[in-house]
């Protein structure tokens, strides 16, 4: 599998004019890692080098101490991913029993509590609404952002998701060093009450960004990095708007179901 894929987009300016683009995007996939023939994780990263991957994980997982523990990598590509079955040495072994037994959540890179690729396919409950919102009202979401960025502009170090209007104003803003963590609190509070026209957030999209979005009913993701193969694949199954690399000069509308963006 090739690590990037050509995606059509429209180009989006300040001053209203709209133009056809293609843009590569990166590859984004689960890969499930078993250990001994038990289920650990579901990563969501670019299916390449994954034997090294192997060799890594278990070292930083402390599940192996050196690359020799690391007996067998096999490799395969399945129907909702990619399968990676690792064994490890007599020595090793008894660690990931111990580890699936009191394990609870995964690292930010993966998908928390799930640990085969059958667990990716949670419903959605319905698709999201037709957004009301104009590419002007997206700029001006974006300048007026930094000015409620309190956290990272002390520190430089943290990811924001906000709440906007259909105008573009901000209705309110969570940061967190976790950019799944900073939508997590944003969809907190509109549960609370907060609705919003769209959401905007300050990193890449990756299908875990766009199934919250889903889960929250959002009708437009923005973010001003750019998005994954399978953030984009979850958006158009599902019927979500989807805004990235949104920036003061220009913008991408990588999918636009309601033909909201001409």
């Amino acid at each position: 599998m090739t690590p990037s894929r050509p995606e059509p987009t429209r180009i989006l300016y300040p001053d209203g004019r709209t133009a056809p683009g293609t843009r590569a995007v990166a590859v984004e996939a689960p890969v499930a890692i078993e250990v001994d023939g038990l289920g650990y994780a579901v990563m969501m990263m670019t299916p390449m080098d994954l034997e090294a991957f192997a060799i890594g994980f278990m070292l930083t997982e402390r599940l192996a101490d050196t690359p020799e523990d690391v007996e067998d990598i096999d490799v395969f590509h399945a129907p909702a991913g990619w399968i990676v079955r690792v064994a490890l040495s007599d020595r090793c072994r008894p660690r990931i029993h111990d580890r699936v037994r009191h394990r609870t959540s995964d690292t930010s890179c993966g998908l928390c509590g799930i640990a085969s690729l059958e667990q990716l396919a949670r419903p959605i409950a319905a698709h999201p609404p037709r957004p009301t919102v104009t590419a002007a009202a997206i700029f001006a979401a974006l300048a007026a952002l930094r000015d409620h960025q309190h956290l990272n502009a002390a520190t430089g170090a943290v990811h924001a998701a906000a709440a906007c209007t259909a105008e573009g104003a901000i209705l309110a803003v969570f940061e967190d060093v976790g950019r799944h963590n900073a939508l997590d609190k944003l969809i907190g509070q509109q549960a609370r009450g907060t609705p919003a026209a769209f959401t905007l957030v300050t990193s890449r999209i990756s299908f875990e960004m766009v199934d919250k979005a889903l889960v929250a009913e959002t009708p437009l993701l923005v973010g001003i990095s750019a998005p994954t193969s399978l953030a984009i694949d979850h958006a158009r199954v599902h019927g979500l708007t989807l805004v990235a690399l949104a920036r003061a000069d220009a913008m991408l509308a990588l999918n636009d179901p309601y033909g909201v963006f001409g």
